[in-house]
């Protein structure tokens, strides 16, 4: 009751589907498959076959268009960059309880850890900022396949059935959240968008729409909509697409150097029921779960 008070929907569904709704059971049988050596190489190929281009001939056209346009490319001057207070109050505002990382880090351990560390962090993020390296380490995660059927009972289940969530490392999404605070205003969208925004979703994108259909209909006009379901949109995004779409927003060249070190060096494993995959490149996409990543998309 407390939530509808505060009208927090979504923490309100989210309660209520925990404590009436039935939940999908585990699945332990994939593709016919029993065997979690069998399944997790079976999600490694399926997810590897998906960071990739559905038009090699347009990604061939589109790595030309970047190169042309990177040649020359200067973009505006950086002018700010990261202060230990920032690095502070991100992790303080960390989510506590998420799945720990690779290296077994979660964000507990930054919230607890001696405040050295974000000194520490600090002077790492800004060598970051001014050589345009990110560190091999920030590119691996591993990916979890979560089923997208209500019920697993009701079919045999496929890989296909399964969208990935990529479980990056705690310091790299504090990094991320410093960018995101810093350069935020090169990765804003028109008002048009409602996707991926903090404060809006479907519930105003539905309203807008009704309200541009009522206005037309009470002129006397015929509205016709179309919908467009993207699949595996996250996965296919071309980098060298955005990394265009980036300079048209004359994104400072030190950050677009960030991005593009970032992008080409991500890897990720498979892990099913504590079973890990060997490593696949991540050539297109950009990564569920990470902070940059519905920004990113966004912009794309």
């Amino acid at each position: 009751m407390l939530h509808i008070l505060k009208k927090n929907g979504p923490t309100f569904w989210r309660c209520w589907k925990s404590k009436f709704e039935s939940r999908t059971r585990t699945c332990v049988e994939v593709d016919g498959s029993v065997d979690n050596c069998v399944i997790v190489n079976k999600f490694a190929n399926h997810f590897n076959s998906a960071y990739t281009s559905n038009s090699p001939a347009r990604a061939a056209g589109l790595y030309a268009d970047y190169l042309r346009m990177r040649e020359n490319y200067q973009g505006l001057p950086l002018t700010a960059d990261f202060n230990v207070e920032l690095v502070s109050n991100i992790i303080d505002k960390l989510k506590r309880g998420k799945a720990a990382d690779l290296d077994n880090l979660t964000a507990e351990h930054l919230i607890h850890c001696h405040p050295i560390l974000s000194v520490i962090l600090c002077k790492l993020f800004n060598l970051i900022l001014i050589s345009g390296y990110v560190p091999t380490a920030f590119g691996y995660s591993y990916t979890v396949p979560i089923c997208k059927l209500q019920d697993s009972r009701v079919k045999s289940v496929k890989t296909d059935d399964f969208r990935g969530i990529a479980i990056s490392s705690v310091i790299p999404k504090v990094f991320e959240q410093c960018i995101l605070d810093r350069f935020g205003c090169f990765l804003n969208t028109i008002d048009n968008q409602f996707g991926f925004k903090k404060g809006l979703g479907c519930t105003d994108a539905i309203y807008t729409v009704r309200k541009t259909v009522e206005r037309f209909i009470n002129g006397g006009n015929s509205v016709n909509l179309c919908a467009l379901d993207l699949t595996k949109a996250f996965d296919k995004v071309n980098h060298h697409a955005l990394y265009i779409k980036l300079m048209q927003r004359r994104i400072p060249n030190t950050l677009l150097r960030i991005f593009e070190n970032w992008l080409s060096n991500c890897w990720t494993c498979i892990k099913w029921n504590n079973v890990m995959s060997d490593f696949i490149q991540i050539k297109f996409g950009v990564r569920q779960g990470s902070v940059l990543s519905p920004q990113l998309f966004a912009v794309y």
